[in-house]
């Protein structure tokens, strides 16, 4: 079997029925009689919201029998055609071109919109926040129920929107649920069904220990843009008045892309976070299968300034011979060089083509 996991409206359904075509029949599990059809080998391609194969039981049973692939919600190459994988053009030495916008108020509705492709159709703010407060009430009210046993569900919405309110920060799950009322081990819970739902993801610390990896708490990010933009009540008329609260929701937005952009690569990444004792941090740290890793920085500015490199630097030292690469990520147009092996890249490059 097949099966092609993400999270609901991504469009999964969609993409399956354009593959098949006119020559496999469509069927939903939903429908008692559906579930007696013919169990043959390499007659099924399978569909669902939630990631099955975190559940013990069911990881089990399918070893071997089912391959898995996940898609996400659309990105920005999609939307443009762009063909590059952007991190197998980093690793290769080659920064794609960006692809021109109007700068600032262009990257600020694309990061605002995110890809659910229900929100990219949809010609308003107004209209898409609509869709993502429906959406998430749909997911608390049938989908949580339908996966496990929650207590004070009740809770969830508020949890939710809390954890929003903290995306791309380092989880202290203590304080997080006693602000609410919630012990450890059900922030703990919570968490994890949400991860199951594609809303979010845990980020690692990057070390050179790597048991120190395993023992730093993790960051979470939510996995597309546009939806925690929503959650956490950050409009375009918000940002008007208070523009800081742009920096946290382009972080998501450019952590979705490195998603999707290591969803297709030919190498195998994995994506860390930085941050020590000293307060240097690193945004994004990519490691690749040889060890080899870059630093990612992001900037909602159009220019970039000295202290933006300290993290990188910090990064630079620690790696040694295996840092290929510091990367700022910012709102501009040029690609500039800011010293030994380290560059100020426009974040279009990440939808645009290798030059």
């Amino acid at each position: 079997m097949v099966l092609i996991l993400g999270p609901r409206q991504a469009g999964k359904t969609a993409l399956v029925r354009h593959m098949a075509g006119a020559e496999m029949r469509y069927v939903t599990l939903d429908d008692a009689a559906a579930l007696l059809s013919d169990r043959r080998a390499s007659r099924f391609l399978f569909t669902g919201s939630a990631n099955l194969m975190a559940l013990p039981a069911v990881a089990d049973s399918l070893a071997g029998r089912i391959e898995t692939l996940c898609l996400l919600p659309l990105s920005q190459s999609e939307m443009h055609g762009a063909t590059a994988n952007w991190l197998d053009s980093i690793f290769a030495g080659k920064v794609p071109e960006s692809t021109p916008v109007a700068v600032v108020q262009a990257l600020v509705e694309r990061v605002l919109r995110g890809g659910y492709p229900e929100v990219v159709a949809r010609p308003t703010a107004r209209r898409r926040t609509a869709w993502g407060l429906q959406y998430t009430g749909a997911l608390l009210a049938r989908d949580v129920r339908d996966m496990v046993n929650v207590e004070k569900l009740d809770q969830l919405p508020r949890f939710l929107s809390a954890l929003a309110q903290t995306s791309g920060q380092v989880c202290n799950l203590t304080q997080l649920g006693g602000q609410l009322g919630l012990d450890q081990k059900t922030v703990s819970k919570y968490i994890g069904i949400f991860e199951q739902m594609y809303l979010l993801k845990k980020v690692d610390s990057w070390a050179n220990n790597r048991l120190s990896r395993v023992l730093k708490a993790p960051k979470l990010q939510f996995i597309d843009s546009g939806l925690l933009a929503i959650l956490a009540e950050v409009t375009p008329a918000v940002l008007e008045q208070d523009r800081c609260r742009f920096g946290r929701i382009l972080e998501s937005f450019v952590f979705s892309e490195l998603l999707k952009h290591r969803s297709m690569a030919e190498g195998r990444y994995q994506i860390f976070y930085y941050r020590d004792r000293d307060q240097y941090e690193v945004d994004f740290v990519i490691e690749n299968a040889a060890g080899d890793i870059l630093g990612i920085e992001v900037k909602s500015h159009s220019s970039v300034k000295a202290r933006d490199l300290r993290g990188l630097q910090r990064l630079a030292t620690l790696a040694g011979d295996r840092f290929k690469g510091g990367y700022v990520l910012y709102d501009g147009e040029q690609i500039l060089p800011l010293g030994e092996r380290q560059w100020a890249i426009p974040i279009s490059s990440l939808w645009g083509a290798v030059g």
